[in-house]
C-alpha cells in the first residue's frame, strides 16, 4: 500500500496507511463502494494520480482509498461543438495530445501534466502555466459526473455555453479537492489550435527589475499565454537538476514568456513591445528561447529542490499582481533571518508564487518551529496584501490548520455548512479542506 499513503507532498509526516485500497472500474462500482462507506460511516479518500502537493489524498483517518486509475478512458472528442468528455483518471498530457491531433487545444496546462489526472486537476482547481490567457481548471471545465456523500449519481452542467439555471453546483466541486463529491467524468471545453507560437526568455540583474516589468507588459494590452518568472536560486537549482547550462546562471533572474496565436504579423509586433518593456526594465537580455529546454527547467522546479533536500515546503501564496515583488521579497528576506534556503519561482501573470523551504541539514525539531515561525510571518504579509493561501494546489490536508486561522469566520461557517449539507455522515477524505 505504500504507493496510497501519500501525495508527492515532501514531509513524511503527512504520510498515512489505509486499510484498504479499492480500484473500481466504472461510475456504478464508485456509488456502491460509497453507500455501503457511508451506511457504516467509513472514511474515504478519492485518489488520482497522487500528484498533488498539499496531501490532499493522504488518508489521515485510515478506511477506504478510492483510486480512479482505471477510469483512464477519452470518451468522446465533439468536433462540432468543441468539447472533449472523459473519465476523471486520464492523463492531464494524453487530453492535450488527444485535442491537438484533432486539431483542438485543450488549454489546461499544470506543470504536472505528463502525469497528473483530469479528475485532480479539476479537484483542486488547478493552474499552471496558461491560466494568464486561458483560465485555471475552471474554466475548461462544463460538465461532470459525480458520486455524492451517499452514493447517488448526478450529472452537473453540459455542454451548453450558458447555464443560469439554479445554483452553480457545478462550480461548487471543482476545487473541493473531493470533500463533497467524487468526480468520475468530466466535459472538457477546446479551443482551435493557434498556428503559431513564441517563446521568449527575458534575463533580468535582480528581482525587482523583473518583477517591474511584470505588469508594464500586461498594460501594454498584451496577454501571453504563458509569464512566468524564476528567481536565481531557482535557476541554478533546475539547471544542476536536468545537466543542462542555462544562459547567465551565475546570476539571473528569468521571465520566461509564451506568445501564441493565429496571426504572426500581431505576434511580431507583441513581442517588439515585450523588448521594448524589458528594456526599459533594465533586462541584461532577451532571446527567443528554445521552448524544450527553458520549459524543462521550469517544470522541474518541483523536482529539483526535492533532490536538493528531500524535505521542504512548498507554499503556493496568490497575492495582487501589485504586490508580487513584495512578497517575494519579503519571503527572501525572511529566509536569510532564520538561515534557510528559499526557491521561488511561480506564474508571474496571475501573481501565484510558488516558495520552496528548504530542511536541509536542519534537525527535525529545529525545522519545525522555524516552519511555523515563517509560515506565521509570510501568510499574515499575503494577508495584508489582498492574497490567499493557495493559488492551485489546495489546501488539502497541509493548510487546514492556516486556513482556520486566516479565513474568514463567517466564510469558515459557509463553507462548513456545505460540507455537512452535502456529506452529514463527513466520510468525504476527512481531514482535508476543514476541520470538524
Amino acid at each position: 500500500m505504500g504507493p496510497y499513503t501519500h501525495d508527492e507532498t515532501a514531509d513524511p509526516e503527512l504520510a498515512h496507511h489505509p486499510e484498504v485500497v479499492l480500484l473500481p472500474e466504472n461510475t456504478q462500482q464508485v456509488a456502491e463502494i460509497v453507500k455501503l462507506a457511508n451506511h457504516h460511516k467509513l472514511p474515504i479518500v478519492p485518489r488520482g494520480a497522487g500528484t498533488g502537493l498539499s496531501g490532499g489524498i493522504v488518508p489521515k483517518f485510515g478506511g477506504i482509498v478510492i483510486s480512479l486509475e482505471r477510469f483512464d478512458k477519452i470518451i468522446e472528442i465533439d468536433s462540432e461543438n468543441m468539447f472533449m468528455t472523459v473519465e476523471a483518471g486520464v492523463i492531464t498530457e494524453r487530453v492535450q495530445e488527444a485535442a491537438n491531433r484533432a486539431g483542438f487545444l485543450y488549454a489546461g496546462d499544470p506543470c504536472s501534466g505528463h502525469s497528473s489526472t483530469i479528475g485532480g486537476n479539476v479537484a483542486t482547481n488547478a493552474g499552471g502555466n496558461k491560466v494568464l490567457k486561458y483560465g485555471s481548471t475552471r474554466r475548461q471545465v462544463y460538465g461532470l459526473e459525480v458520486v455524492t456523500a451517499e452514493g447517488d449519481i448526478v450529472f452537473l452542467g453540459g455542454k451548453c455555453m450558458k447555464d443560469s439555471t439554479g445554483y452553480s453546483l457545478l462550480n461548487l466541486i471543482i476545487g473541493s479537492e473531493g470533500t463533497l463529491g467524487i468526480i468520475t467524468k468530466v466535459i472538457l471545453k477546446l479551443q482551435p489550435l493557434p498556428s503559431h507560437r513564441v517563446d521568449l526568455l527575458a534575463i533580468f540583474p535582480d528581482r525587482s527589475s523583473a518583477m517591474q516589468a511584470v505588469p508594464l507588459i500586461l498594460q501594454k494590452g498584451i496577454i501571453p499565454a504563458a509569464l512566468e518568472f524564476m528567481d536565481n536560486r531557482a535557476v541554478q537549482c533546475c539547471e544542476e537538476y536536468i545537466g543542462e547550462k542555462l544562459p547567465y546562471r551565475k546570476d539571473a533572474y528569468y521571465l520566461i514568456v509564451t506568445l501564441e496565436g493565429d496571426d504572426e504579423g500581431f505576434l511580431e509586433g507583441q513581442m517588439a513591445l515585450i523588448d521594448e518593456v524589458c528594456r526599459d526594465s533594465g533586462v541584461i537580455e532577451i532571446l527567443a528561447a528554445d521552448p524544450r529546454r527553458i520549459w524543462r527547467a521550469r517544470r522541474v522546479f518541483a523536482e529539483a529542490s526535492r533532490a536538493r533536500s528531500p524535505v521542504y515546503s512548498g507554499e503556493d501564496l496568490v497575492v495582487p499582481l501589485s504586490a508580487l515583488g513584495v512578497i517575494i521579497k519579503f519571503i527572501v528576506d525572511r529566509g536569510e533571518e532564520y538561515g534557510v534556503t528559499i526557491h521561488c519561482a511561480g506564474h508571474a501573470g496571475d501573481g501565484n508564487v510558488h516558495a520552496h523551504i528548504l530542511k536541509d541539514s536542519i534537525n527535525d525539531d529545529n525545522w519545525r518551529q522555524i516552519l511555523l515561525a515563517l509560515h506565521d510571518q509570510i501568510y499574515k504579509k499575503v494577508y495584508s496584501l489582498g492574497g490567499k493561501l493557495s493559488g492551485e494546489h489546495g489546501i488539502g490536508y497541509k493548510r487546514v490548520k492556516l486556513l482556520e486561522e486566516f479565513c474568514h469566520p463567517v466564510e469558515l461557517k459557509m463553507m462548513k455548512a456545505i460540507k455537512q449539507c452535502l456529506d452529514p455522515n463527513l466520510i468525504l477524505n476527512p481531514g482535508k479542506v476543514l476541520q470538524f
